[in-house]
Order: structure tokens, then sequence, then C-alpha cells
């Protein structure tokens, strides 16, 4: 689980740089490598562990999302993620992995990231945003992480938006 909850984490960085605005030409390219590495590994470092070549792309994954969202930022995921992680005492993983293909489906029916998205799609061998987003949701699924989390009360919710407004770029 802290497997399959750290490389979502890990894809969760490279798809918020490369969607976001303040990429570069070395960040988007870093966010592509990424992500495409840990669509390749990380449901094989899940299901076997001992599988020293999958781990070993998924810590490169992990390094190059980390180059793309220190120059090109994380956005609304995160901001959401570390509300409620700090809020509720959640794993920052198991959070951002909930709540990127949520976030990323209010992008799209908004018309916005389609294009990016539409790219990073043809990157990993599927059709379109659409068709990405499903398959991060059905990644989630085949690794055991839920698609809503236990347990947020609505009475947080105004100052879980509050706090993630602040934060969000």
């Amino acid at each position: 689980f802290v497997t399959a909850t750290t490389g979502m984490d890990a894809l969760t960085h490279a798809v918020e740089a490369y969607i976001g605005h303040s990429n570069t030409r070395k960040t988007a390219e870093a966010a592509r490598d990424a992500t495409q590495l840990i669509f390749e590994n990380l449901e094989r470092a899940y299901v076997e562990g001992s599988d020293a070549a999958a781990r070993s792309n998924m810590q490169h994954a992990s390094y190059l999302a980390g180059v793309a969202f220190t120059r090109a930022y994380v956005g609304n995921v995160h901001a959401i993620s570390h509300a409620i992680s700090g809020m509720y005492g959640l794993a920052h993983g198991l959070t951002n992995a909930v709540a990127l293909p949520l976030i990323l489906d209010y992008y799209v029916a908004r018309g916005k990231a389609i294009k990016p998205l539409d790219e990073l799609a043809q990157l990993v061998g599927l059709r379109d945003a659409r068709s990405f987003i499903d398959e991060v949701y059905a990644m989630n699924e085949r690794m055991g992480i839920p698609r809503t989390l236990e347990g947020l009360l609505e009475k947080d919710f105004d100052f879980l938006a509050t706090a993630a407004c602040k934060e969000a770029n």
C-alpha cells in the first residue's frame, strides 16, 4: 500500500507540474519521463515488491517528478491533499492518490488541462484526457486505493477549501 500511494504521489507531482503554467522545456520533459516510468513500473513494483528493476525505475520516476515540480510547482491536488492530510492525519500519498483523478475530472469537465492531459495520455498509449483519468482511477482500484476518503466531516469543508485555495498554484 505504501508503494501504491507513494507512487501515485509521484504521478501527482509529474501530472501537476506538466499541466501547470509554470513549466519549462526541462520540467515538462522530466514530467513526461516520470509519467511514462510510473505507468510502466508502479503496478509491477506494487504486485512484486522484490522486482528491483521496477523499484529502481520508480525511484528514478520519483526523482524526475521532483525535478519537474520544484520549478513548475504543484497545484490543486496537492493543495487539497495537504489540507486534508494535516487536519485528519492521513498519509499524503493516499490523499493525493484519491484526489488526483477527482481534480482531473473537475478540470476536464470545465474544459481545462485537456491538451496536456491528451499529450500525457498518448505518451502512455492511451487515447485522450478522459482515458488517462479513467486509467488513473483504474490503477488506484487495482492497487487497493479507495475512490473516497472515509471520515471527512462536512463541517470541515469550508476550512479545507479555504486552506486549499490559499495554497493552490
